[in-house]
């Protein structure tokens, strides 16, 4: 039986006062599963995601990593995937690698220079010189090398191109193990719906609206989670 990777309880974070972000939000994830986290632009995805990761704080509710209280220690779980890029624009990609070595004890050396050479991104290259997608591709790769039980990955392919969406969810599934969890925020949710195990749609009231195991609603409602999505939301192709 899976054990509980994460747990958020009651969770509220509101950034002006009278207007939560999140709101009374109850998540619990097992081990073994990809979820993808949906919802419109200024739902809270990143909030929630920033939340876990120890970013910030909530104001009310509890977050348990592993079964512990989120703290410094529980940091340990998690490896984290922001939506901006974050390594300075003056490193090598070799400078990253050995940054990850140097901090991150479960850091896979091998399993990260066979991807990157996968994806041909040269060692030597400074990560100014990368396009935006490559940068991407780059820290996914990273992060993706850890051999945490908690994976949060915000956007992870939003400036990738489609040819190298496929290779990039690949390495997503074949590189976590059965006992870790990954949430995934993303907007092109038809490009990552084939991965998702399980789902949730959050509103911008910081609901969860609709959850669930992928599979079992596709077959109960008959459509696609992206078809679903913009229903629930009645979203417009650029919503």
């Amino acid at each position: 039986m899976s054990t509980s990777v994460l747990t958020c309880t009651n969770l509220t974070k509101s950034y002006k006062a009278g207007h939560p972000v999140l709101n009374d939000l109850n998540l619990d994830l097992t081990g073994g599963k990809i979820v993808g986290l949906l919802g419109p632009n200024g739902c809270g995805k990143s909030t929630l995601i920033k939340l876990i990761a120890g970013l910030l704080v909530p104001d009310s509710g509890t977050i348990e990593i592993c079964g512990q209280p989120r703290s410094e220690q529980s940091n340990a779980f998690i490896s984290y995937l922001p939506e901006r890029t974050y390594f300075a624009s003056g490193m090598r990609v070799e400078d990253m690698i050995r940054y990850f070595i140097d901090f991150y004890p479960d850091f896979d050396e091998a399993c990260a220079r066979r991807m990157l050479a996968d994806m041909d991104i040269p060692t030597d290259a400074k990560f100014k010189s990368l396009s935006k997608g490559t940068k991407e591709k780059a820290q996914l790769i990273l992060v993706m090398s850890r051999k945490a039980k908690l994976y949060l990955l915000d956007e992870p392919i939003g400036g990738v191109d489609p040819a190298a969406r496929d290779y990039i969810l690949q390495t997503i599934i074949g590189n976590y193990s059965t006992d870790a969890a990954v949430i995934i925020t993303t907007h092109l949710i038809a490009d990552i719906e084939p991965v998702l195990d399980e789902f949730a749609f959050l509103d911008v009231n910081g609901h969860i609206t609709m959850a669930g195991v992928a599979d079992e609603v596709r077959e109960e409602t008959g459509k696609t989670l992206d078809e679903l999505f913009r229903e629930v939301f009645k979203c417009s192709k650029n919503a």
